[in-house]
Formats: structure tokens, sequence, C-alpha cells
């Protein structure tokens, strides 16, 4: 029923479509082959709207689909090496940085100097210069704004007498009470929490989550990763350690296959009521309105970060409790670090690709950014895309008009509000070799520490010497530059 919903609004909109963009057929006979992630999430979309761009300006727009971890290398070797099979891909907004280092992202500000549509000064400034620009120059639009919250399912901890986690051990405690109670009325016991933490997918974005609000504690611009002078690993410490530690004992109240599940198997069990409490990005909030979500519709509440009554000291390595003087934006005790989990999802263009295939290439990116587009995909948990645009956030009632009650509305746009406005928001990384450091080094030894393969200590003396080797491979001096343009000025 869903998909049919999704295609009846994508043939509904192409005759709206011409005037906005382009002359019509002014493409004709041009493809533009996108690559991005497998399933609808993210590339269903892109096929969708990109029949009603086919129709509108005769471009053919085909979307190729490879697994999450083969994403960033097949572009960076297709673009490097000159064979340009591939004229845009649509990924992490961070993993920019290091495909422009190599001269292979084109620039788009002469594009958007000439599109009155875009409307640049509607997207959200961390969205519009974190994740949109490299060196102050326009390098990729979004399509997706993205931080990961922690939800939870309101009817079964006011069942319970139980509040809403403020730190990670109310999230565990909670988790401990509400294991093993039957939440969709199947006669099944159900699951306390539930965590995407397949290896080779997106469980090392959700362990950054748990460890920001313990290590950074001065604001976006300290970060949670490096020593910004000298860029040291801030890793092998108590701080990542207990993040470490707590991630794993989540797997005690969730899934006996959690190890295995990725981000699509979460979705899929609390969407049949299965889970009290999940990590996730912006997405459950609409997707509980889908019709196989009616076990939690109006029912999954999001709270904006999880923080931590103790953070990281980094002259001595170990935890110290919460003070206004080490952690000055804290709040009761508490330290709050909201993470901008993957940064979003957004679309750059091969600098090599032929010019008209450019040319066609971004103006279906601003089509897709648009808020004409983007504002009804955003209610769309299905898209997998969240809101990045000011207008999206600026009140409940886009949200309210796709299906969602009024409380629920005001709580998931306060959400994300909460988080894109906390002065220690903490930033993914965005510098030349971000995916290698988290996606393989990060992302690997997590995995084994999980598995029960290595110790807490060794993943982290491990992770600490793969950080090592990658800042010499790029360049420290050149490492510290770029850490110092993405924490201090934000372009």
């Amino acid at each position: 029923m869903l998909r049919k919903l999704l295609m009846g609004t994508a043939v509904a909109l192409p005759t709206a479509l011409a005037p906005q963009m382009v002359q019509a057929a002014e493409f004709d006979g041009v493809t533009v082959n996108i690559l991005t992630r497998p399933g609808y999430v993210i590339a269903g979309r892109l096929v969708e709207r990109g029949l009603e761009f086919q129709e509108a300006t005769g471009a053919k727009i085909v979307v190729t689909e490879v697994p999450f971890a083969e994403i960033f290398p097949k572009i960076q070797n297709d673009w490097s090496t000159g064979t340009n099979s591939i004229d845009v891909g649509v990924f992490a907004a961070g993993w920019g940085v290091e495909l422009d280092a190599a001269g292979l992202l084109e620039d788009l500000d002469p594009y958007i100097a000439k599109d009155d549509k875009i409307d640049m000064a509607d997207i959200a400034p961390y969205f519009r210069e974190f994740g949109q620009k490299v060196g102050g120059k326009t390098k990729l639009l979004m399509v997706d704004g993205d931080f990961q919250m922690v939800y939870y399912r309101k009817d079964v901890l006011e069942k319970n007498n139980l509040q809403p986690p403020k730190t990670w051990e109310d999230y565990l405690d909670i988790a401990s009470k509400i294991h093993g109670q039957d939440m969709n009325g199947d006669g099944e016991g159900d699951f306390g929490s539930c965590i995407f933490k397949k290896r080779n997918a997106q469980s090392y974005f959700a362990v950054q989550t748990f460890a920001a609000p313990i290590v950074q504690t001065q604001g976006t611009a300290q970060g949670f990763h490096f020593d910004n002078a000298t860029m040291k690993p801030v890793i092998n410490n108590e701080g990542w350690k207990k993040a470490f530690e707590l991630y794993k004992e989540t797997g005690k109240y969730g899934p006996p296959e959690e190890l295995n599940m990725d981000i699509g198997d979460t979705r899929a069990i609390f969407k049949a009521g299965r889970c009290g409490l999940l990590v996730e990005w912006g997405d459950p909030g609409p997707l509980q309105l889908d019709d196989d979500a009616t076990a939690v519709k109006g029912l999954i509440y999001a709270v904006g970060a999880v923080g931590s009554k103790e953070v990281l000291d980094r002259a001595t390595g170990k935890l110290v409790p919460v003070t206004k003087e080490n952690a000055p934006h804290s709040i009761d005790g508490i330290n709050y670090a909201p993470f901008a989990a993957f940064g979003g999802w957004a679309g750059a263009v091969n600098k090599r690709a032929d010019p008209k295939k450019k040319a066609a290439a971004y103006a279906f990116l601003s089509y897709m950014n648009q808020a004409a587009q983007s504002s009804v995909d955003v209610t769309i948990g299905a898209t997998g895309y969240n809101p990045y645009r000011l207008s999206q956030l600026a009140s409940p009632d886009l949200f309210v008009k796709a299906g969602m009650p009024q409380e629920l509305a005001e709580n998931y746009i306060g959400a994300i509000n909460g988080a894109l406005n906390s002065l220690n928001m903490a930033s993914d990384m965005k510098i030349p070799g971000a995916q290698k450091y988290t996606g393989v080094v990060l992302d690997t030894e997590l995995a084994r520490y999980l598995a029960g393969e290595i110790t807490v200590e060794e993943a982290l003396a491990n992770i600490e010497e793969g950080w090592e080797e990658i800042t010499e491979d790029f360049g420290r001096d050149e490492q510290i530059e770029a850490q110092g343009l993405a924490l201090g000025s934000g372009n």
C-alpha cells in the first residue's frame, strides 16, 4: 500500500516540474548514472523522483545500488581512475572531503548562482555549511539531514512508571526493566533495546552516539575523535572504554541475533512493536505511520540526546564527575552531545563527467533538494530522508499534515531542533580518510569486541594504532589543517 502511495505521489508531480526546473526536454538523450546504498531507503526515492525528472526534462536517471561498505571505495576508484561510469554519488556528506581533496568533485556554486528554486537560505546552517561545503565551496547537495536520537515506547514506559532516559545508565536501567515484556500483544516477550550492530554496516555510528557525551565537553569545535592540535587519537582512554562497554551491555536486552542485524532489520522489529528503546536516525518518527506499523503508530517518542554524568579528563585519560567547569554546556549535572551521525545523505557530481551530464546531474540534485519535493519526502519514513530545511523544522505542521498526532509531531520536531541547536553538538568526521577511520578501523575493532574476539582494551589500542597509520598516510599537518577547517569554521 505504501509503495502505491509513493508511486501515486511520483506520477502526480511531473506536470508541475517543468516550469519549476528547466525547459522541457532540455536534457533529451542524457543519462545520469547514480550510485548509492541498496534497498528502498535513499535509493527508492531517487528512482521515483528520477522518473518525474525524466518526464519533465528528458534526462534518464539510472540508480545503481551497492552494499553500504562498498559505496565510497567504488566511487573513489571510478572517479580517480578515469573510468567515469558514475556521474553522481549519493553518500555520507562527510566523505566528500577526501574526494574533493583528490580533485574529483564538481564545484556546484556556479550552478547554484543560476538556480532560483533551490533556496539555499532555507537549508539549516549546519547542513548548508557542514554538509554541503568543502573549503567554503558547495560541493554537495543534501537530500537528507541526520542526527542519531534515542526513541522510546511511550506506552511501555508509562505502564512501568518509567521516565525517558537522560543518561546511558538510565537507558540500560529502563531496558533491563522492560525486557521480556509483551509489547505488542502477541503473547511473546519483546526487547528492552534494539540497535543495529552488524559488521560492515552502520553499527560504528551508534557507538559514537554513546561516546560523544562522555568525550566531548567544550562545544562542537572540540570534537571527540582527536586532539585537534596534534591529530593524536582521543580513543584509548576510559571515556571510549565506557562507551564501548555500555554499548555492548545493551545486547543483554536486545534480540538474540542483534550482532547480525542492520538498520533494515531493526526497523522491521520496532515497527512490529517489539522494541522498548532504540537508537536511530530521524526515521522512526514517520516510519510509525506506515501501514505495517499499526502496532506502534503514535507511540514512538524521541529524546534528542542522552548524556553522561561522567566525562573524560583528557589530560589523564580518566573519567571525572560532570561539573560546570569541565562541561560548561551540561544541564543538571549531565553532559549532552547530540551526534550528527553520518551528517546526512548528500549528492556529489563527478568533476570529470561530460558537461551535459554534469548540468543534468546538478538539476536533478537540485530538484531532490528543493522544498517542494523534499518537504514531502522527509515526512515519508520509507524514503530514509529526514528534515534539513528550516521550513521543515519551523513547526510540527508538516508532520501533522502527514498523519502524525500533534503531540508526537511536536516531540519529534522538538527533539531534532534540540540536537541541531545544541552548543555541544558532536559532528561526524569530515576529513580525508573519514570513511577509513570509522567505517573500516572503528567498525572492524568494534565488531571484534562485540563478538568476544578481543577485549575492550585491545580494541581501543588497535583503533588508536589504525587511526595513527591513516593520519600518517594522509599527512599529519594536512590532517590538522583539515580538522581545524571542519570543526572550526564549519565550512
